[in-house]
Order: structure tokens, then sequence, then C-alpha cells
């Protein structure tokens, strides 16, 4: 008897502590550099987020390295009491394919929130690369064959991981060049000491606009139509068919972490979603909300395991892996 009092009276207070949530800060790990495209979406939504949590704040942790397994592998770590969440892109579902040694199971080690957003990419230049358009372009590849260099953030970042589809589609090999971060990339690009890159338009738009940098095309199925962005053909009506790319970003707690918690933070995630202010930004981006069955956990998972089917076998037909 006294062991059932003591186990209803410890429900009972996990029950309130849990109805109580959030009663502290809440911590988004983002497992890349500050300053870039993820972290923009991270910086935004916890905004949003911030409101239908409580009015709680919501600090930005900034765990870079391994193509996000660092940072995902401390949230899989984490206690699972809600207060440490994971924004996480396209990431989640290469990395088993990408890295021979996981410190976490993907599909078993976190608890999916829902998804938040789906970003196009953009093909881009350097401001002194000849070509001006995606015709002149593909001529300037074909002479230059063996001499071009295509920067990315890093294995396993959205930039590498686009940069090879767009190499294996053209069948034309390029020296890619690696960088600890898309801002580092962005720099040389911006600077002539690299060619190419293909990367978000949350990281691309702002140079675009200000006619800092070249730009092709976008990957997206249809144009977009973000100002900057607008006259950009897509890759598949220019000539590249089924070049369809997007770099979509999830959330994601511990394994484990209380279904009340999950749901509370479900439906301020679907309120974060519709919030006007968030729209604005990551619409001028170029992003483009989830609205559909995705912004549930459940859908959000079923996604991301067709996701880890679909990019698996491209990986590893370009052969790119790390220990």
């Amino acid at each position: 008897m006294k062991r059932l009092l003591l186990a209803a009276a410890a429900g009972l207070f996990c029950a309130t502590a849990f109805a109580e949530y959030p009663d502290k800060p809440i911590t988004i790990v983002v497992p890349f550099a500050a300053g870039g495209p993820t972290d923009k979406v991270a910086r935004d939504l916890a905004e949003a987020l911030r409101k239908p949590l409580a009015n709680q704040s919501i600090i930005i942790d900034n765990v870079g390295g391994a193509g996000g397994t660092l940072g995902a592998a401390k949230v899989a770590r984490a206690t699972p009491d809600g207060y440490t969440l994971l924004l996480h892109h396209i990431g989640m579902a290469t990395s088993p394919a990408l890295y021979r040694k996981m410190t976490y199971d993907t599909l078993g080690d976190f608890e999916y929130l829902g998804m938040v957003n789906d970003v196009p990419m953009t093909i881009v230049g350097k401001p002194t690369l000849p070509a001006n358009n995606y015709a002149e372009l593909m001529k300037w590849l074909e002479a230059n064959k063996g001499k071009i260099n295509l920067a990315n953030a890093g294995l396993g970042a959205a930039s590498h991981l686009c940069g090879l589809l767009f190499q294996s589609t053209l069948k034309i090999d390029m020296q890619t060049v690696p960088y600890k971060g898309t801002a580092p990339a962005m720099n040389d690009l911006l600077g002539g000491q690299v060619d190419l890159m293909c990367d978000q338009t949350t990281n691309t738009t702002g140079q675009i606009a200000a006619k800092a940098i070249k730009a092709y095309a976008v990957t997206s199925s249809k144009r977009l139509t973000t100002p900057a962005l607008k006259d950009l053909p897509t890759l598949d009506e220019a000539g590249l068919k089924g070049f369809n790319v997007t770099i979509w970003h999830g959330l994601y707690a511990p394994k484990g972490t209380p279904k009340a918690v999950l749901d509370k933070v479900n439906a301020a995630l679907k309120v974060a979603l519709k919030d006007p202010e968030f729209i604005k930004r990551e619409e001028a981006l170029g992003a483009v909300i989830i609205t559909d069955a995705r912004v549930n956990g459940a859908e959000h998972k079923k996604f991301v395991e067709a996701e880890i089917a679909k990019w698996g076998p491209v990986i590893k037909a370009a052969g790119q892996y790390a220990d």
C-alpha cells in the first residue's frame, strides 16, 4: 500500500510539473554555426514560439561541427523534459548515409515535433563569373571542366548535398571546397576565391538582391515570388528535369519526453507557423512555411524516413563519407 501511495504521489507530482510546462527558459540547439541559414530559421522560430510557450525565453545554442551530428547528439543525450529541443534540417535524413559511425539513432532517439519550412536552393556564382544567365553558365562549365571550384559549408551541409546532386546530374566533376560553415563559404564566393555554390535562399537572397553575387536558378518545382528571386528559372525548366531540392527544417525533442510536453510544444509550433511576422520573415528569404500534415509529429517522422531512403543512394554513389 505504501508503495502504491508513493507511486501515485510521484505520478501526481510529474503530472503537475508537466502541466506547468514551461516554467523556465527553453533551449533550442542549432547544430550549425551562428549566422548560417539554419540559425536564421531557428531565431525567427524562437521569437514566434515564445508567446504560445507562456512567454518563456528561448535560448539558441549553436553547437556546430561534424555536419550537424554533434548538436543532434547533444539533444539525443539531453534530459527529456522539453527544455532542450533541436532545430535541424535535411541533415537528419542524410547523416545516416554520410557517417559510418553515429552516436545516435535518427529515428529512434528523438521525438518528432513537426516540420517548419521548406527552403529552396539557389545556384549562385562569384560576382566576376563571365556567365550572366543559366544558359551561359552551362557553356562556361563545359569550357572549364577540371578547373571549377564549388564551395560548400562542410560535409553534410545543405550546400554540400545540393552540390553533389548538381554535379552528378550534370555529369561534370568540380573541385569541392569545404568550409567550416556557410558564412566563410559565402565570404570567399563574394571575394571570388571560389566559383560556385548551391545554397539555401535564406542565405543567398540578401546577396542576390544586393547584386553582390550572380544567381542562375532555383531548385524549387515552381518559380519563387520573392522579389529578388522571381526572375530566376527553376532548374527543371532550365533543362535539368526532375531536379527539385528543398532543405526542410524540423523540430525535435529527446526520446522519452512526456506526451503532455510534446503536445504543448506541437501546439505552440502550429501557432508559430501562423504568426504573420514569422511568415513575413521566412517568405522574404524564399522559404515556404509548412501547412500540410507534416506539422504533426507522426507525419514528420514518415517524411524523414522517406528522405533517408531518397538520399542514401545519392550519397553512396558519390562515395563521400566521414568516420
